[in-house]
Formats: C-alpha cells, structure tokens, sequence
C-alpha cells in the first residue's frame, strides 16, 4: 500500500533499505544528538504533489525526516516510517537518498542554542514512541504517527506541551487548479477515508523553516 511509505499532505516517508550491523560512534560523528534530518525522498505521484504545495528551507523539497538520538553511544536515527515508529542506523537513513559518506540530497538542522535544554527530553519522548504504528491517516492527536507529527510531538512535550513547532492548515489540492490531486483521491479511497483538507498539521518542509533551528554545513559523515 502506498501509505506505507508516505508522510501526510506534504510529507512522507519512503523505500525501506535494511543494513545491519552498521555502527556510528559519537566520537566519530559530527552529528549531535537531537539534529534534525530533512530527506529528499522520491516516492511517485504523491511526492510530487507534496512537493508542488511544501517548499522547504533554501527553497529544497523534502519528503521525509527524523531526528538523531544515542543508543548505548551509537548515533541511530528515531523515525515514522513503513509501519510503525523505529530506530535505524544512520547508514540505512542516508541510503534512502543515495548518501554514503557524501552528504548531497539530506539537509542537517540543530536547534538553535537558546532551546538546547529541550533536546534530551525531546530525543527520550520520540524514542518513548517506538513500536506504535505509522499514521497513514496523517491527522493529529489519534494514537499513530506520521514523520513530522513525531518530531513535533516529542519537542512539544518538552517544551511543557506548548507547540516548538507550529502547525498550519494542510491541503492536498493542486495550486493552480483548486482541486484535489489526483494521487490524493486514489489515496483516501483506497483508506475508505474522507480528505482530510484544512486540518491542522505540518510536514518536513515545514519544520524545515523553523526558525527556532539552523541548518549546519556537514559535507562529510561517518555512517
């Protein structure tokens, strides 16, 4: 099923690559915990409507994210994706976009110094998460999560449950048409859903712009 892959209105995740044993020490990262990974993911149809209606930060398309924890001092990578909310490594993350040890087509972010104190409660929120299942519905507050829906829970739940990231109305309709495309249509049939148009909600390209984090220039990464 297409959902499966994909985020809401403008965001989704994507192809599922399973690298075992893939280990990245802290010491040996320039990533920090609590970074933000914005993907570029290529998933159809939907994609490119998310795309036509999202534009994210520097003007990028993204169709996915996830944020960077530890576990036993190992960076992974916390994400809703496929089925359920997960850890992978960070090697299985920039596969997706054909990144190895060359950062082209992820944009890192860090949240800006003066809301730092919110990453460690942030971080163990999201990872508290792992197992409950993927929001194919792409609405809020019904028990499942869809990628940017995670992230903005889990930095709403530090911040004392006032939003760090803010919501907006979605709309899965073309721009330039006013009507639903297609790709969305066949979509919400196929969940026997109605459209869930002007709900509130956001995507990656959304956070993206936060100005609350910063993207950073990492060109190279051990993963």
């Amino acid at each position: 099923m297409i959902g499966h892959f994909l985020n809401p209105i403008f965001i989704y995740g994507g192809l599922m690559l399973v690298l075992l044993n893939c280990q990245t020490p802290i010491s040996n990262n320039p990533l920090q915990v609590g970074d933000l990974l914005f993907q570029d993911l290529n998933c159809g149809d939907l994609c490119d409507a998310i795309e036509t209606v999202t534009e994210g930060v520097d003007g990028r398309n993204f169709s996915h994210c996830g944020l960077v924890v530890s576990i036993n001092d190992t960076l992974k990578v916390v994400e809703a994706i496929g089925e359920q909310v997960q850890v992978n490594s960070l090697r299985t993350f920039f596969a997706r976009s054909g990144d190895t040890s060359t950062i082209n087509n992820i944009v890192i972010a860090r949240v800006k110094l003066s809301h730092q104190s919110l990453v460690a409660s942030a971080t163990e929120n999201a990872l508290q998460k792992v197992g409950q299942p993927y929001d194919h519905e792409f609405l809020l507050d019904n028990g499942s999560w869809y990628c940017s829906e995670l992230l903005y829970d889990a930095f709403k739940t530090a911040n004392g449950g006032k939003d760090f990231f803010e919501l907006a109305p979605m709309t899965y309709k073309d721009p330039a048409t006013q009507e639903y495309f297609p790709a969305w249509v066949d979509y919400y049939e196929e969940l026997n859903k109605d459209i869930p148009e002007g709900k509130l909600g956001l995507n990656p390209g959304s956070i993206s712009r936060s100005e609350r984090i910063r993207v950073i220039k990492i060109d190279e990464i051990k993963i």
